[in-house]
């Protein structure tokens, strides 16, 4: 049998204890535990899962890892191919930020390379995606998405054939943190490279190839303490938005609007961010965030999709509905968006997918965070424009050029696409419903028509809201939002619509020569703007609120909207859209178009 430390080491496997586990229990480093298993064979070993539960003989690739097996070496069932291979790293489990997105990226590179001509690997821990099910890619290992068991999956395979290499970037964070330990265990990394991925996360190496390419971003500083994050503060003003480095879906981020919120945030986000530091950005008010895909081969780029978001910088990209093409932006400024997403992408070498966010005040162009990997927008670029984003970015990364596969923007149909989030809220009593840098949305939805107006109405309806054509709204917002308030309000009057508001907002609605009935605000006593919501005096609502008082204060309005149904608004963005697309619903009945031969330019 085997030597005793041999078959104690693998028992405490066969229970689950991971390298880096064993390592902090030990004394030692994860490496030297990696090494000593290694020395001393206690490998993994692959079983097949039954998919027909026994009831007759069913063995398909779709294999699980074991140290079980008694105190010999147990048998290996992986048996893998002679063929030329690319494994591709999945998601891992459904979360808020990471999810069918990145699912859908990893189907289609599985289903691009096998019509390459490629054996197609994957690993993936989430029984609830497509990307697990057995017939999906040619072989399924259904692991966790952690460097030692990664690492152990592609060393099987290497057993046989040829692997060319791991795709990192089509599973969202997860596995594209993997990248620099796959790199360092000689694994290739198909597509853009370990270190230009770190170039992209590393904030302080990011911002020296910005500068480098005369670039702007938004001030801006790292932090590994309380005392630097205020001398941060001190320097770049106040509001902030800041967030923990290293994290997906905006977790833990937040803007901070005065001191006693930073300390209070750097309280919270130590426990978040563990050794990692905390970035800190000077929030831009009132600026408009574009997101922008590409593909690259280390030469040439084809940007594949430039979207406006609806709600203003600040929003988390995943809540913001958006539209492409964009709705308000000028040729130029697309042009310029363009032009820095291709010199960025030449500059770090990508080979692949790339996303970057931008956000744009005034005249200028901000940099806010460039993405190496597929981003959540890929499907909807993919299904708006007709081009397979995916497909083609898997075969670049395998080494396949871009001018093989002919893009042509004048192929894409003259359309407008919104994509529009979808919120669990309604599932969870006392959730407030405002959005922030903290993603929140759990799915999206998008409509097609040759107008935004139409589209953003489609989209609506298809994230279970229904716009109101008449009846009375009731709007409360900001001070900082009482500029653009009066245009909003004659837009609705002009439609027929009653207004209500609370009385600073009714205020400024009168200035403008508005008939405005007033109501009170919950701490002012009965009846108040809840009481009418409640009672259905209201069709739709439109409430901003900035900071923590305010936003507390307002909670009841949000909350009372959502329980009765009431369509309701918490930026004055998408409010206006809102608003624009009631105004296109009046003027027509929606239709549809069948899409079959509607799309020239599929891959």
């Amino acid at each position: 049998g085997l030597p005793q430390e041999a078959t104690a080491l693998r028992r405490l496997k066969a229970l689950g204890f991971a390298d880096s586990r064993l390592a902090a229990l030990s004394g030692r480093t994860e490496a030297e535990v990696a090494a000593l298993r290694a020395r001393l064979g206690v490998v993994p070993v692959y079983r097949r899962i039954d998919t027909c539960a026994a009831e007759f003989a069913s063995a398909t690739p779709y294999m699980y890892s074991t140290y079980e097996g008694g105190y010999g070496t147990p048998v290996c069932e992986a048996d893998p191919t002679d063929r030329r291979k690319v494994v591709i790293l999945g998601g891992g489990p459904n979360r808020i930020g990471q999810g069918i997105e990145f699912d859908y990226c990893c189907v289609h590179a599985a289903y691009a390379l096998k019509d390459a001509g490629y054996e197609t690997i994957m690993v993936n821990c989430n029984p609830e995606t497509v990307s697990t099910d057995y017939d999906t890619a040619d072989r399924l290992y259904f692991e966790p998405l952690t460097a030692e068991d990664v690492i152990a999956v592609v060393r099987r395979e290497q057993s046989r054939g040829t692997v060319l290499g791991c795709i990192v970037q089509y599973g969202g964070q997860t596995p594209l943190k993997l990248s620099q330990a796959l790199s360092r265990a000689g694994i290739p990394i198909l597509g853009t490279s370990a270190d230009a991925i770190d170039a992209a996360e590393d904030r302080e190496r990011f911002q020296k190839l910005l500068h480098g390419l005369g670039l702007r971003q938004p001030e801006n500083g790292i932090a590994r303490s309380a005392e630097e994050a205020e001398a941060i503060a001190d320097r770049i003003g106040y509001p902030l938005v800041i967030r923990p480095s290293y994290v997906l879906g905006g977790r833990a981020m937040e803007i901070v609007y005065d001191r006693a919120g930073l300390h209070r945030y750097m309280r919270e986000a130590v426990r978040v961010s563990g050794d990692n530091p905390v970035l800190i950005d000077r929030y831009l008010n009132d600026a408009i965030e574009v997101d922008v895909d590409c593909i690259a081969d280390g030469t040439d780029v084809y940007v594949a999709g430039v979207m406006e978001h609806i709600e203003e910088a600040g929003i988390h990209s995943g809540d913001s509905a958006c539209a492409l093409p964009p709705y308000t932006l000028s040729p130029a400024m697309v042009t310029e968006l363009k032009a820095e997403t291709e010199a960025l992408a030449r500059a770090l070498e990508v080979v692949g997918l790339m996303n970057v966010q931008y956000a744009i005040k005034g005249d200028l162009v901000y940099v806010l965070e460039v993405n190496p990997r597929a981003s959540r927008t890929v499907p909807f670029v993919a299904k708006a424009t007709g081009v397979a984003v995916a497909k083609v970015g898997a075969r670049v990364m395998a080494g396949e050029k871009l001018a093989s596969f002919r893009l042509d923007d004048r192929a894409i149909a003259p359309h407008v696409a919104v994509k529009e989030a979808v919120f669990p809220f309604a599932r969870f009593p006392n959730v407030d419903t405002i959005l922030g840098p903290e993603m929140r949305s759990t799915g999206e939805v998008m409509g097609l028509d040759h107008s935004f107006e139409r589209a953003f109405a489609k989209a609506q309806l298809g994230a279970g809201v229904r716009l109101p054509e008449g009846g009375a709204v009731f709007i409360s917002i900001r001070d900082a939002d009482k500029g653009s308030v009066p245009g909003l309000a004659r837009r609705l009057a002009d439609m027929g619509f009653r207004l209500i508001a609370t009385r600073g907002t009714a205020a400024r609605i009168r200035e403008a020569g508005l008939d405005v009935a007033v109501v009170n605000k919950v701490l002012e006593g009965r009846p108040h703007c809840v009481d009418a919501i409640r009672s259905g005096e209201v069709q739709l609502v439109i409430n901003t609120a900035a900071g923590p008082q305010s936003v507390a204060d307002s909670f009841a309005i949000r909350r009372s909207a959502l329980t009765h149904g009431v369509p309701h608004y918490t930026t004055m963005a998408g409010a206006r859209a809102a608003v624009h697309a009631i105004a296109a619903l009046r003027a027509g009945s929606l239709e549809v178009a069948p899409l079959q031969g509607y799309f020239r330019g599929s891959f």
